[in-house]
């Protein structure tokens, strides 16, 4: 079975403190864990304030449904309240190389 990437590429709302942002992101990782199809994850932010969270899964629909079930949890409020929703772009795609 073909590995998902998840990647999400965003900006903060105004006057987010990036490190509260980083905290809210860290406060998602036992959902994630839960899932049992997380392989990995990656938050970045580039000089501008572009922001990427590329997520590793076991595959496209395991990553589609933790995307829909991330919605409906609580400790999702937190993170989501301070991505600006404005230009935000979710897509997957399959992995064709990885180091192993």
């Amino acid at each position: 079975m073909t590995k998902t990437a998840e990647i999400v590429t965003f900006r903060l709302k105004p006057g987010t403190d990036p490190a509260a942002f980083a905290k809210a992101a860290q406060a998602m990782m036992p959902f994630l864990d839960s899932t049992g199809d997380m392989i990995a994850r990656t938050l970045s932010c580039d000089a501008n304030g572009l922001w990427t969270d590329h997520i590793v899964w076991t595959n496209q629909a395991a990553a589609e449904a933790a995307a829909k079930a991330m919605f409906k949890r609580p400790e999702a409020e937190p993170f989501m309240a301070l991505i600006d929703p404005e230009g935000m772009d979710m897509r997957h795609a399959d992995i064709h190389l990885t180091p192993e």
